[in-house]
């Protein structure tokens, strides 16, 4: 084991120089990878939203709503 002591350095940023060009490819490649994180979070809500309306759906009277002749 080492047993010097390490020093913690704060560092702030206070400038980033980046190409247009390259800060177009950036959010591009940004905007592309948020699709499937997207198709990730919207699985998991239906099935969340699935799992409600099979403990829950009956309650309050929304049994009724799916009904063939619905009368509002």
């Amino acid at each position: 084991m080492n047993d010097q002591v390490h020093d913690e350095q704060r560092i702030v940023v206070t400038d980033l120089k980046m190409p247009f060009n390259s800060m177009v490819v950036l959010l591009i490649k940004l905007a592309l990878a948020s699709i499937p994180a997207l198709m990730i979070l919207w699985l998991v809500m239906m099935v969340l939203m699935m799992l409600f309306m099979l403990l829950f759906g009956g309650m309050w009277g929304m049994h009724d709503l799916f009904r063939l002749n619905p009368q509002f």
